[in-house]
Parts: structure tokens; C-alpha cells; sequence
């Protein structure tokens, strides 16, 4: 097939959720024999990367940059959700029009919700083609949660407040993207489940969010030495579940571990750290790194992974990254949605924060258990989430829509 895959960044190096997910499948399909075009936003060519050699061709658009001002005027004045309108303009549209109007395709995909505002466009000028709306969440539901969460908190109600403003217009948008495209994907049950009231016939297929699991199994060449009581989390530190996922730990339950095991250092790994975790730089305990080149070197030197998310939604690639690496884990209920249960019977699982942080302590005592729990974990991973599991899986979805 033909197929062109619209991405909101280049899907390499796959160094967060989206760009996985993308990377993932976009390798998948071109091992699997199709010819991929790719659209993505960047300001970075894509030489010197994979890319190139997994696309038939790569269009490139520069990101929008969006003000605080702008993004307020456009939450006064428009009734479009602000994820709509992140990457939406006269060059993208005109871009991907030639685009459009000068190759043909068999199926295009749109990855997540901010890539879908072009999904009419692509309608309008290939009426032929299967439009996917392939969705990384089910943004409404995500919204909703936050709001619920930001609301506990005073200082937090101003975000509340505009998550609900947000999770009501972002209803409306998705339910027009979920009735106009061809076929929807989701990430999980869950995720399939609120979104499926969108569809007249009531389908969604789901395809989980997977990893090349090779790319985990063994400890880098230069291991990190971190210390023997490591807590180590991973995830784009910008993004709201993320950074409140971070706060609440380190102010409700690492003083309850550091209290048992003295020594036990947080290692708070990823982009684009939010400045109100700045804070937690100042904190003899944490370590807050930034970007680093790869998660793998951390993963290998954690003695526990953790996942205390309060929020989200779909399946959290960064468990399965820790679990490919062989890493024990403690998470929130929150943070194993979407996962099987079989992936599950390996977690420790605790909302509370007492409980939280006694899972975490009984498994900074127990090096036994944590191998244990490691070895199991990469066994489901590696049979369950490796894209060679989930291509196939993709391409069955696909044929159910009517191409392939």
C-alpha cells in the first residue's frame, strides 16, 4: 500500500509516548512491504537518521510557535480546543495539500488528536483513501481527570478550570474526527471504551502502544553507577500528568522512604523539566537531569522504577520500556491502565501514599524479588508489546477497515 503517516514531530529519535508509538509503526509497516510517505513537524532535517531509508519520501513543516497571549485569545474567541489548534497553519495546510493533490494513497493516518485538524482536509482532496484516526488518547477522558485531580489542590484551580473548558470542547472536536475518519484506533480497552460513543456503529479497534524490545535487553556498555537504593522515572517533563506525578511523589511519599532507607536517591529522567520542578533540584535526594540521549542507562541502574501517575490515560510506554529492562515496578492504578493482566500480576500497585512508598521500600530490601519481578516482566513484554507482535496486528486492523 501507499500510505501516508502524519505525525506532529519527526518519530526519531523515539525518545517519548508519541514519537514510540509513531517510530514503531512506521517501521512495523515498511518491514511489512508498504511504501510510507511521511508528514511531521520539525525544524530538523531528517539525514543522519533511519528515516530516510524506512520513507518513500519525508515533508517536513517548521512548528508553530504559539504564545501565551495568542493561545488565551484563541480560548476567548475561538470554540476549538487548544490541542486543535497547536500545529494548524497556512504553510501545513498548503504543504500538505500539494502533498494531497500530487501522489495518490491507499490509507492515511493521522497520529494523534493535533495531527486530525487535517483530516477534513485529506477528506476534501482524496476522497478515495481510508482516513485512520489513530488515537495516542482519549483526550476528553484525559481532560476530565485532570480537571478532577487539579481540582483537590487551591493553587491548582485555575488549571482545573481551564481543563474544563478544554474537556468540553475537545468532546465536540473528537467526536467529529472519531464520525469522519474511516476507522479509529485506540491504545486500550479503557481508552477504546469512552471513545466508541462517538462512532455510529460503535467500533474501535485497539492496537496497544509496544517497543522493539531488543533495544532494552542489554545493559549498556558504560553502566551507570547511581547508587544502591535507585528510584528512577522517565517521561516527557513538561507534560502535566508527568510533572504532577513527580510533585506528589516527592512531597507525600519519598519522605516516607527516606525515612526507612536514608540513602534512596530519585532520578527524575526527561525533556523539558516544567519549572515547577525546580523546586525539587534544590532536594539532596532528587536529581532532575533534563534530556539525556537515551533512558536505557538509567533503566539498567534503577533499583526500582516507579510510576506514580494520578492522570492519563492509554498505556503507559514507559512502563513497558522499564519492564524490557528488566526494572521491578511500583505504580499507581492510574499508570497500568491499559496493560494486560498478565503484565499486571507483575506491578506492585498502591495509590495511597503510605502504601505507595511501602511497596517501594519492601522492594529496595528484597534484591531477590525485584530480579524476580524483572525477569517476568521482560518475558510478557517481549511476547505481548514488541512491534513484531503488534504489526501484524495493525495490518488484521487495517483489512477489517476495508484496505490492505
Amino acid at each position: 500500500m501507499h500510505i501516508l503517516l502524519l505525525t506532529p514531530a519527526l518519530p526519531y529519535p523515539p525518545h517519548q509516548g508519541g514519537a514510540l508509538r509513531n517510530y514503531g509503526i512506521l517501521r512495523g509497516l515498511r518491514e511489512a512491504g508498504h511504501q510510507i510517505t511521511l508528514f511531521s513537524f520539525s525544524e530538523q532535517s531528517a539525514e543522519g537518521t533511519p528515516l530516510p531509508g524506512l520513507c518513500h519520501e519525508i515533508v517536513t513543516v517548521r512548528p508553530p510557535v504559539r504564545s501565551t497571549a495568542r493561545r488565551l485569545r484563541d480560548l476567548a474567541l475561538s470554540s476549538h480546543p487548544d490541542l486543535a489548534r497547536r500545529l494548524e497553519t497556512h504553510e501545513a495546510r498548503d504543504q500538505l495539500s500539494r502533498l494531497l493533490m500530487a501522489k495518490r494513497f491507499d490509507l492515511i493516518q493521522f497520529e494523534g488528536l493535533e495531527m486530525a485538524i487535517f483530516l477534513p482536509l485529506a477528506r476534501q482532496l482524496q476522497p478515495q483513501a481510508k482516513l485512520i484516526y489513530d488515537a495516542h488518547n482519549a483526550e476528553y477522558a484525559l481532560q476530565r481527570v485532570i480537571a478532577q485531580v487539579e481540582t483537590k489542590s487551591r493553587k491548582r484551580l485555575a488549571a482545573a478550570v481551564y481543563s474544563q473548558i478544554q474537556a468540553a470542547r475537545i468532546f465536540h472536536f473528537e467526536k467529529h474526527i472519531c464520525a469522519t475518519a474511516n476507522g479509529v484506533i485506540a491504545v486500550s480497552d479503557e481508552d477504546a471504551a469512552a471513545l466508541k460513543v462517538f462512532r455510529a456503529d460503535g467500533k474501535i479497534h485497539v492496537l496497544p502502544n509496544g517497543i522493539f524490545v531488543s533495544d532494552y535487553l542489554q545493559p549498556p556498555q558504560q553502566r551507570l553507577e547511581l547508587g544502591d537504593h535507585v528510584l528512577v522515572f522517565t517521561g516527557k517533563m513538561d507534560y502535566r500528568p508527568n510533572v504532577d506525578a513527580m510533585q506528589w511523589f516527592a512531597d507525600d511519599v519519598l519522605p516516607l522512604i527516606t525515612a526507612s532507607i536514608p540513602d534512596t536517591r530519585l532520578y527524575i529522567v526527561g525533556q523539558k523539566p516544567h519549572a515547577s520542578l525546580d523546586s525539587l533540584r534544590s532536594l539532596e535526594q532528587i536529581e532532575v537531569t533534563g534530556w539525556v540521549a537515551e533512558v536505557q542507562p538509567f533503566l539498567h541502574a534503577a533499583s526500582v522504577y516507579i510510576a506514580p501517575l494520578r492522570m492519563g490515560s492509554g498505556t503507559r510506554l514507559k512502563i513497558l520500556e522499564a519492564m524490557a529492562a528488566g526494572c521491578a515496578v511500583v505504580a499507581t492504578n492510574a499508570a497500568i491502565a491499559g496493560l494486560r493482566d498478565d503484565a499486571r500480576q507483575n506491578i506492585l500497585v498502591d495509590d495511597s501514599a503510605r502504601g505507595f512508598a511501602d511497596a517501594v521500600i519492601r522492594l529496595l530490601n528484597t534484591p531477590a524479588e525485584r530480579a524476580r519481578l524483572g525477569t517476568e516482566s521482560r518475558g510478557v513484554v517481549r511476547q505481548h508489546y514488541d512491534w513484531s507482535a503488534l504489526t501484524p496486528c495493525l495490518l488484521a486492523i487495517y483489512k477489517d477497515i476495508g484496505v490492505g
